[in-house]
């Protein structure tokens, strides 16, 4: 498979996720992918799309030699109901410039007074795949989207996971997912969920044994 990706956390959560040696799992520095992607869709589905539609593009007239693997791309990002639904598919951009450090320490005092039932949040995660028919010339298609629930916590708690893992609670584990372990944290997190939903797809599809 070809990850459509250069962020190595993302890699390595799906690596483990789905049981894949390195050998097995290629990213686009891998395949000499350099190319800036515009994400100029509407939702986490668009873009993950987008971004596999480029590297698939990129394949057929520069990488031949990869037209037998399977491109996967996801696109995740944070979804704040206090901010009525943001910064959703601007996860990174959102930023503007800040660490995520800063940003979670913004969003906390912003949001120091609202009560815990006006806290909620998700993370969701889209994952499209392409495998290339030689018979037909034509690219075959798979999309998922999944979400993991929780709420904006009151303080930036845990080392493991990246991004706004710090201070996104889980209320039924009484922690952050950056407290939780890699294998706890994968088992209900948006891109585990949408990465075991996506390679039950592909097993249907006939892609994967």
């Amino acid at each position: 498979m070809i990850f459509a990706t250069t962020n190595k956390d993302k890699v390595s959560e799906l690596k483990k996720i789905l049981e894949l040696s390195d050998d097995e799992a290629l990213t686009l520095k891998d395949i000499g992918f350099d190319t800036e992607v515009d994400e100029n869709g509407e939702t986490f589905a668009d873009n993950a799309l987008i971004k596999a539609e480029a590297v698939a593009s990129f394949i057929l007239k520069e990488k031949a030699e990869f037209a037998g693997h399977i491109i996967l791309a996801d696109d995740s990002g944070l979804c704040i109901d206090f901010y009525d639904g943001a910064p959703g598919i601007h996860s990174h951009r959102w930023l503007g410039g800040r660490t995520y450090r800063q940003a979670m320490e913004d969003i906390i005092l912003e949001m120091k007074d609202v009560p815990d039932e006006k806290r909620g949040a998700r993370f969701a995660c889209s994952i499209a795949a392409l495998k290339y028919d030689s018979l037909s010339g034509k690219w075959e298609k798979l999309s998922v989207t999944e979400n993991c629930e929780g709420i904006i916590g009151r303080k930036i708690e845990g080392e493991n996971g990246f991004g706004y893992d710090p201070f996104f609670f889980v209320p039924e584990y009484g922690c952050t997912t950056a407290v939780m372990s890699p294998e706890q944290k994968n088992e209900i997190s948006h891109r585990g969920k949408a990465a075991r939903s996506m390679c039950r797809m592909m097993k249907e599809a006939g892609w994967l044994n």
